[in-house]
């Protein structure tokens, strides 16, 4: 019943009697139980294939949105695959366009009046701690818990065929016809290169 106890116990480095913990537990939730570091916590690093399909992005000279965009896809995935939840689908790009940022995709933040002064202010953080590797803070372990314990609550909806199709519907409107004619030709000519 309990497979990759051992492993959970590896991480736990505490004996194992009566029930599983809810560490144990935790882990077990976990498809990828034995990446996890000393310090009981999850990796939040965006997975290599990731990392590789953004990279290849930006040698073929794609856009950051473009090269963003493995990450939002990433996160898509995780919450598919019940790794954790979102409250909407615009806070599940939100998410992966932080990661993408703050992996070193030069995405620059949204313009005033597009977004809140505080969503402004953490993406411009966000893509500084991507462009400058030096001197990078460690992360607090009860922050980082309290927020994955957050979206573990959240549903799975939110990276659903519908709920997707809705959120590019609702940001297509928000633009003109002449931005979105004007995309669509030129993504065209690319492809006709």
């Amino acid at each position: 019943m309990y497979e990759s106890l051992p492993i959970a116990h590896l991480i736990d480095k505490r004996p194992l009697t009566g029930r599983p913990t809810m560490q144990h537990r935790r882990i077990l939730n976990w498809k990828d139980a034995a990446s996890c570091n000393d310090n009981r916590e999850m990796k939040i690093m965006p997975e290599k294939k990731t990392l590789k399909k953004a990279t290849k992005a930006k040698r073929a000279g794609k856009s950051p949105s473009t090269q963003a965009g493995a990450f939002v896809e990433e996160e898509m995935e995780h919450i598919r695959s019940g790794k954790h939840g979102a409250k909407s689908s615009k806070q599940a790009i939100a998410i992966g366009l932080s990661k993408a940022r703050r992996a070193g995709v030069d995405l620059p933040a949204p313009k005033k009046g597009k977004a809140s002064e505080a969503t402004r202010k953490k993406a411009e953080q966000d893509r500084k701690r991507g462009q400058h590797k030096t001197g990078a803070k460690k992360t607090s372990a009860k922050r980082s818990a309290g927020a994955k314990r957050a979206l573990k609550r959240e549903g799975h909806s939110a990276a659903s065929h519908r709920a997707l199709s809705k959120q590019a519907k609702s940001a297509a409107k928000r633009r003109t016809t002449s931005k979105r004619t004007s995309s669509t030709a030129r993504k065209k000519s690319s492809s006709r290169k």
